[in-house]
């Protein structure tokens, strides 16, 4: 019995190493002293300085643009390759090519659209940056929705398609309905990958428009202040919030499958 609890110390000692970090940046965001090092006392004044830095503002309306957008790309072209490579292909080879962007290293990613957006003469700005982000997080909504695939009911549709109805109309009437908690868990994962993206859009942004990460590349070069520990507290807080309603849904989903 006392050998089993020493087993759990490697496992505190991984989320000490994890998430003392966090803790540590989200209680500087409340110093009140300009030292980002050193706590001084209990203040807001670094999250109304956000609220009046209008680079900040600049970069997260561009964020939120970024992340809106590819989320939208990225959830309608990731439910229709995982339905394809679900229904109609059994290729492994195929299967790997489509989840290629999740798992191929953000530099090597970003270097390879840089010059594929070179060849093809597009001007970078933020739409480029839109489709970056799309073909990246495609990959993460196809994984999701395929899993979602799996528990799917097919009889369903066998009867939809028996009593005459078209691909489409059992895909709008029957399909999608049991995919919708996967999907909404696929978008908000997506949302979430967006939202802290910073490689990729550092390659593929240009010079005229940036992001939030991009912002906060360019303020940390100066020295970490209270106020990047603020916005950052902000970003990890929507992350979070993003991923857990992204989980609780999945789990919603599988438990009505089930029923």
């Amino acid at each position: 019995m006392r050998s089993s609890r020493w087993l759990h110390v490697p496992l505190w000692v991984t989320y000490a190493f994890l998430y003392v970090p966090i803790i540590v940046l989200v209680v500087m965001s409340f110093n009140s002293g300009r030292s980002a090092y050193s706590y001084e006392g209990f203040s807001f004044k670094w999250y109304a300085e956000l609220a009046e830095d209008e680079l900040v503002r600049d970069g997260l309306i561009n964020t939120l643009i970024v992340a809106t957008s590819s989320t939208v790309l990225a959830t309608v072209l990731g439910t229709m390759l995982a339905v394809g490579l679900a229904r109609y292909t059994r290729s492994k080879t195929l299967d790997a090519i489509a989840l290629m962007p999740a798992v191929l290293p953000d530099l090597v990613l970003a270097i390879g659209l840089l010059v594929f957006y070179g060849v093809i003469q597009l001007t970078l700005g933020l739409y480029s940056v839109v489709l970056a982000h799309a073909l990246f997080s495609m990959a993460f909504v196809a994984a999701v929705v395929r899993t979602r695939l799996v528990n799917a009911d097919t009889s369903l549709e066998e009867a939809s398609r028996d009593l005459g109805a078209g691909p489409v109309a059992t895909f709008m009437r029957i399909t999608l309905p049991q995919l919708a908690p996967g999907i909404l868990a696929g978008a908000l994962l997506a949302f979430t990958l967006s939202l802290d993206e910073f490689v990729i859009a550092f390659f593929t942004i240009g010079n005229s428009d940036q992001t939030l990460p991009i912002v906060i590349y360019s303020m940390i070069r100066f020295g970490v202040t209270p106020k990047i520990n603020a916005l950052a507290a902000i970003l990890l807080l929507v992350s979070f919030t993003a991923v857990i309603a992204g989980q609780r849904m999945t789990k919603i989903g599988e438990a009505r499958a089930q029923d």
